[in-house]
């Protein structure tokens, strides 16, 4: 971040440096398998909708579309991840034959395609529904998203108020997401299910769900996303809640006949 401030280009781009020396080195999209699709989604700051990233395209439905896209998986990871204005943006350059002719809609001019600047995912759809929505019949849905706090005193402070009234936003676009997927489970629309890290497990009435306390998965639920190392131990008791309401959640609503499992992969650590 600080290099990025400080030196020529941007701080999205530095990142996907970081994660190409440390994670995915020179892998590309094309060396990603073909089943299960794995999507990247970004937002373009420049059309304002979805940037995909795939092993068979990257698409932009305003813009167009690059067929067979031979780019890092480093850089794919760092657009999705990157969040504004920290992380962001990643800057992307093509030729503008690299694109389909006649794959955008209202977008397709070379100012929009030599150059293509993306910030993180989640500005447009922190849920990624869109993508999964518009072809899939069934759907699952794994929210760690953040969460909207109550405040009795908002900050007059002007950045500060912005910076607030930006949650309000997101938490606002998230519940719609949210509220349009569940409703489509229920008229039928699509098969699924829906947890998230702040579900109740309780709310599932399923029998024999693994045991969580509500006192201790709201606390795990609680814990800052943030850069910096996590102990081993809230780790793992991480992982054992997200096991536990994924377990409730298929086995209630998707795969019913599916045996409890014995207990959670950390049992040493439990949820707290």
């Amino acid at each position: 971040m600080v290099l990025g401030l400080l030196l020529p280009g941007s701080i999205g781009n530095r990142l996907a440096g970081a994660y190409r020396r440390h994670l995915f080195a020179e892998t590309t999209l094309q060396e990603l398998p073909k089943r299960p699709r794995f999507i990247f989604n970004a937002t373009s700051l420049q059309s304002g909708v979805l940037w995909r990233f795939s092993r068979p395209y990257l698409w932009d439905w305003r813009v167009g579309e690059v067929r067979k896209p031979k780019t890092a998986l480093a850089t794919a990871v760092a657009a999705s991840s990157a969040f504004p204005p920290f992380l962001s943006p990643v800057v992307l350059r093509f030729r503008p034959g690299d694109f389909v002719a006649g794959s955008g809609d209202d977008l397709e001019s070379d100012a929009y395609r030599r150059r293509v600047v993306l910030t993180d995912g989640g500005v447009y759809d922190n849920l990624g529904l869109e993508t999964a929505c518009k072809r899939l019949r069934t759907v699952l849905i794994s929210d760690g998203g953040g969460h909207l706090h109550a405040t009795a005193r908002p900050r007059g402070f002007w950045p500060l108020q912005l910076y607030r009234m930006l949650d309000v936003i997101d938490n606002q676009v998230r519940s719609l997401r949210k509220r349009q997927a569940i409703d489509g489970y229920r008229a039928g629309l699509r098969t699924g299910t829906y947890w998230g890290i702040r579900s109740h497990a309780a709310d599932y009435k399923l029998s024999d769900a693994l045991e969580c306390p509500e006192e201790q998965t709201k606390r795990l639920a609680g814990l800052k996303t943030r850069l910096a190392a996590m102990p081993d131990r809230e780790q793992e008791r991480l992982l054992n809640w997200g096991y536990a309401i994924c377990d409730t959640a298929m086995r209630r609503h998707v795969v019913a006949a599916t045996p409890a499992p014995g207990g959670f992969p950390y049992p040493q650590s439990g949820l707290g």
